[in-house]
């Protein structure tokens, strides 16, 4: 049966929300870019979901039903049409998309999309090499060591340099997988193993009493924008992939933090994005040791689900979802 909605649009600007990915985020992925899907100015624009998996590469209609992506060109053919896009909507945590690997393709086929280029979307996929430019502009960072897999890993160095507790994490993975709180020398060891599981890099950071905050950084109508600055109270240990996605924290926005340290944190999180060669959106974490804010990651491919920090601080900011997904579009591919 022919699809007459799809037939009679098909010359309109054409839009692949890709989501989906290769790692453990994938099914926060498929959440988010279907909320990108469903908030889409549909009057404007012609979405297409399209899954980006190790399976397969599908775009799917309104029904579900699959089409095969042609990887020459990102093209796919319906009711013997075939279908190219104008614009890239990028909404894969993880590899490939927030790690630079599908961006690069797209570069390659000159496929515009919403995402940063690839060389700064893999520079911030990468926790040490982020925080290494960094800290070059006097950004405040914790302590830290970088491990690879198969490192003789010494306990006494690693708690001399970092001290207890201390956070092991995979540095290059999202969504706090892989991420653990070592309280003792005991605990190393087996955190070192779960961040191993997620990557073969790994990042041992010391621990910062204090406040901690997301702040979202974006592009919106043509400038650069901080949103209001979230405040995170977790009711678990730390901000864990629990506490992230299953109600396990309190996510208060406006953050309670004093004007000073809101003005502080606001001009470090622009001066990140800017250092970086930022573009689209991001959401960095910090946490206020002294009243000064520590920067922790940043994530280019925020969540964009319901609960997800990034629309809740749009929401505050008067910012709807389709007026944010829309502004993304326009800024990246007129």
């Amino acid at each position: 049966m022919i699809n007459l909605f799809y037939y009679f649009r098909i010359d309109e600007k054409n839009i692949a929300i890709v989501m989906g990915g290769f790692s453990s985020e994938v099914n926060i992925s498929l959440k988010s870019g279907n909320v990108v899907y469903n908030h889409l100015n549909k009057n404007k624009y012609q979405a297409f979901r399209v899954h980006i998996l190790k399976e397969k590469w599908v775009a799917l209609d309104d029904d579900n039903n699959e089409y095969f992506i042609n990887k020459n060109d990102f093209s796919f053919v319906l009711n013997k049409t075939k279908i190219t896009f104008d614009c890239v909507f990028n909404a894969i945590h993880g590899n490939p998309g927030e790690n630079g690997e599908l961006l690069a393709y797209f570069n390659l086929i000159g496929l515009k999309h919403t995402s940063a280029p690839f060389y700064q979307m893999s520079l911030t996929f990468n926790k040490r090499d982020t925080l290494s430019v960094v800290k070059e502009y006097g950004i405040k960072t914790a302590v830290s060591i970088y491990l690879n897999k198969g490192d003789v890993v010494n306990l006494d160095k690693i708690i001399s340099k970092v001290g207890l507790p201390c956070f092991v994490k995979p540095n290059n993975a999202g969504s706090s997988y892989g991420i653990s709180k070592a309280h003792t020398k005991e605990d190393i060891l087996p955190a070192i193993e779960t961040a191993y599981k997620e990557d073969s890099e790994i990042l041992i950071e010391s621990f910062l009493d204090g406040i901690e905050v997301s702040v979202g950084v974006i592009q919106y109508k043509g400038a650069t924008k901080v949103l209001p600055i979230t405040e995170i109270v977790s009711e678990n240990d730390f901000f864990d992939y629990e506490a992230k996605y299953e109600g396990k924290s309190q996510e208060i926005t406006p953050a309670r933090i004093s004007a000073e340290e809101q003005n502080r944190v606001e001009v470090v999180a622009e001066k990140v994005y800017n250092i970086l060669n930022m573009s689209g959106f991001s959401r960095s974490e910090y946490i206020f040791v002294d009243g000064e804010p520590y920067f922790l990651e940043m994530n280019t491919v925020p969540g964009m689900t319901e609960e997800s920090i990034l629309p809740q601080q749009a929401k505050a900011a008067d910012i709807s979802l389709s007026e944010l997904f829309e502004s993304a579009i326009v800024s990246a591919c007129g």
